[in-house]
């Protein structure tokens, strides 16, 4: 029986190796999230430099890309709060200019996921949030107390 090897690593993790690589070249602090149970949903990179501050990036395919469930809750909310992420697909010029100009990931929001979430959803999605959690609270635990 021929056993069938899949690839170590997928299309995205190369083009994250290559993004890496630039920014370091050019003088950024890189540093990789995990997905994990804690951190579902963050962008694949925390990058900064002493000059033009930080940036979240996530490095996509350009043509193949998807975004994960918890990318699409957890993105709209974070912009709402001024926080930026930048798309990347290749570690070259033209990606890094980029970083240089306002945050993109809402050009990569396809037309089958919907609407990209205007304030008023994401206020609603923080709500459904505050009473799910309130919901996880054990009986008789009272934060405010």
């Amino acid at each position: 029986m021929r056993k069938i090897s899949r690839p170590l690593h997928g299309p995205e993790w190369h083009i994250q190796k290559d993004v890496i690589k630039y920014l370091v070249a050019r003088g950024w602090h890189v540093e990789r999230t995990h997905g994990n149970l804690y951190q579902t949903g963050f962008p694949d990179l925390f990058v900064a430099h002493k000059k033009w501050g930080t940036r979240w990036i996530d490095c996509k395919q350009p043509k193949k890309y998807s975004f994960t469930r918890d990318q699409r809750r957890k993105w709209p909310i974070w912009d709402s709060f001024g926080i930026g992420i930048w798309i990347l697909t290749a570690g070259n010029q033209e990606q890094y200019n980029k970083l240089f100009r306002p945050p993109n990931w809402k050009t990569y929001w396809k037309a089958s996921w919907g609407q990209v979430p205007t304030q008023a959803d994401i206020d609603r999605m923080l709500d459904e949030l505050v009473r799910e959690g309130e919901s996880l609270q054990p009986p008789g635990n009272n934060a405010s107390a």
